[in-house]
């Protein structure tokens, strides 16, 4: 097998003086869906996030295509697209707004591309509405619009189907699954159960006994 793209090595995450987990080995490949799974408190968020180098390890190290990540963050920022369990878009903006803004800072995006990818989730008719004025679920496909643009090909997502009705659960499962079969790679956290997993599916089990 190839090397990985993004490998975790010992890692170890202490928060509040409480050992999340140590001594973690994490391997993702091209292709690949990792979904990181555990009870509340495990960890999961923390582990998304030192992957996505928006945390430091408490030991162990996090290589990126075999080097150490702190020495390849400009290649993280080419190849990283990270969506947190908030939304992340700014209310006072309308849908269109928030895409460009994002887009600006890593691949700009042409209004009818953002166009495009808002109706993708849901959200023609939406373009220029102020996103406060939107339910919690349309505030969340705002986001995941990003996924329907010109994307990198890492997605790190916590909770992503978090406020989605089933119609939309269901797309987004595909659209995941769709990304890893094109050689994407994809680690998610998620309390919903995927119907839907590329030949690459993995889990990652975090505070079992």
């Amino acid at each position: 097998m190839t090397s990985p793209f993004l490998q975790a090595v010992a890692l170890a995450c202490e928060r509040d003086w409480r050992m999340l987990f140590e001594s973690l080995e994490v391997r993702v490949h091209p292709g690949e869906m990792l979904q990181v799974a555990g009870p509340n408190g495990s960890g999961k968020t923390s582990l998304l996030r030192l992957l996505a180098g928006l945390m430091q390890p408490t030991a162990g190290a996090i290589l990126l295509q075999g080097k150490p990540l702190a020495e390849q963050r400009g290649l993280l920022a080419r190849n990283l697209l990270w969506i947190g369990h908030a939304a992340g878009i700014k209310g006072l903006l309308s849908a269109e707004e928030n895409l460009a803004w994002l887009c600006a800072l890593q691949r700009p995006a042409t209004r009818e591309a953002i166009w495009q990818a808002l109706a993708a989730v849901g959200l023609r008719g939406f373009e220029d509405v102020p996103c406060h004025t939107l339910s919690a679920g349309q505030q969340r496909r705002v986001a995941l619009a990003r996924l329907h643009l010109e994307a990198p090909p890492l997605w790190i997502l916590d909770e992503p189907f978090t406020a989605l009705d089933k119609q939309a659960v269901a797309e987004l499962e595909a659209h995941l699954a769709a990304h890893c079969e094109q050689g994407g790679m994809v680690i998610l956290t998620t309390h919903h159960h995927l119907t839907h997993k590329p030949a690459g599916y993995r889990e990652l089990l975090l505070g079992a006994a």
